[in-house]
């Protein structure tokens, strides 16, 4: 399954909106990797961690305190097509924006998709690749 890391000033977005987050980056994802109906595995197992940090630990070359957002999505190996890339990273943009109330950080907000290596991926205890998720696909039909 799925996560996301999502990087910003801990003042970037309001206060109680980290659960609003989560969800919404969580669908958006499930839904760019053709999940059209999240079940209870796809929701209770991709993960959404909020590293809120201190306004000046966040720095570009030309500011320090910079108001720049990071989204790192990791996912299995070939399960976001070049379709789904694009979509996922715009739908991410524009959620982060909404939710820090700001249509201007859609411009500073990167969002960056990554994949895990065969084998590279393990949930308790195993060690997921491409024929341990075809058994795990074939035992929920």
């Amino acid at each position: 399954m799925p996560m996301i890391d999502v990087y910003a000033a801990q003042d970037l977005f309001p206060a109680g909106a980290d659960r609003q987050l989560a969800e919404e980056l969580t669908r958006a994802l499930l839904k760019a990797e053709g999940v059209a109906n999240p079940g209870p595995t796809h929701l209770n197992n991709t993960g959404a961690y909020l590293h809120r940090m201190p306004a000046d630990a966040v720095h570009t070359a030309a500011q320090g305190s910079a108001r720049t957002v990071r989204v790192q999505v990791l996912t299995p190996p070939g399960v976001l097509d070049r379709a789904g890339q694009k979509q996922l990273t715009s739908e991410i943009t524009q959620i982060v924006a909404r939710i820090a109330g700001d249509p201007s950080q859609a411009g500073r907000t990167w969002v960056l998709l990554c994949e895990a290596a065969e084998g590279g991926w393990g949930i308790a205890g195993t060690a997921f690749g491409k024929q341990e998720f075809a058994a795990l696909a074939a035992a929920r039909k």
